[in-house]
């Protein structure tokens, strides 16, 4: 039986509700669509993997606002239900000198916490983002609510002019780094 990773692309398109953050004249539902896509096609062509998406196109609009979008996520991950949950996010912040990758958990010594330090080796090592740490954080809903080891992978800053080039340009780097940990993760690679 494959191991099912359910990818939470964070957020919605630009103009909907839930739609994130911005910076450089990137928005982060677009960039965390693409890196869900390409992530999710390298898991599905390795038969020891099946990856589902929570916006299979680039226009999929989950929920009528924040809590309605975010219920709907962990919904279909513990519905499947899916073995891991991984939601993939863009960072800003109002200092445009901070930068850099950051994945979030709700509890440390855990699957999650080991899946995390492999996959943050493999995007820094894949795109060359700083290492901001795994970083506790129970009070988000897609890791307190899902059933499997969540986690939260915020990519890097839009607000950064480095790392938005990176976000911008180097949308496969990012998903080939989360996908290497995940390979790592298992033993795999």
């Amino acid at each position: 039986m494959p191991i099912r990773i359910f990818i939470d692309q964070g957020h919605n398109p630009a103009g909907n509700v839930n739609a994130g953050a911005s910076g450089n004249g990137l928005y982060e539902g677009d960039i965390t669509y693409q890196v869900g896509i390409l992530l999710s096609n390298m898991l599905n062509n390795d038969n020891r993997f099946e990856a589902r998406v929570s916006r299979p196109d680039p226009t999929t609009v989950l929920g009528t606002s924040n809590s309605t979008s975010l219920q709907a996520r962990v919904q279909m991950a513990n519905s499947w239900p899916a073995d891991y949950f991984i939601s993939i996010h863009c960072n800003a912040n109002v200092n445009p000198a901070i930068n850099g990758t950051e994945i979030y958990l709700y509890q440390y010594g855990t699957q999650a916490n080991w899946m995390a330090d492999a996959i943050m080796t493999g995007i820094t090592q894949m795109v060359g983002t700083n290492n901001n740490g795994i970083r506790l954080n129970p009070t988000l809903y897609v890791l307190r609510t899902t059933q499997m080891p969540s986690l939260l992978i915020e990519l890097g800053y839009l607000t950064n002019w480095a790392d938005a080039q990176k976000l911008r340009d180097n949308q496969w780097g990012f998903a080939y780094g989360i996908f290497l940990g995940i390979m790592r993760y298992f033993g795999f690679a």
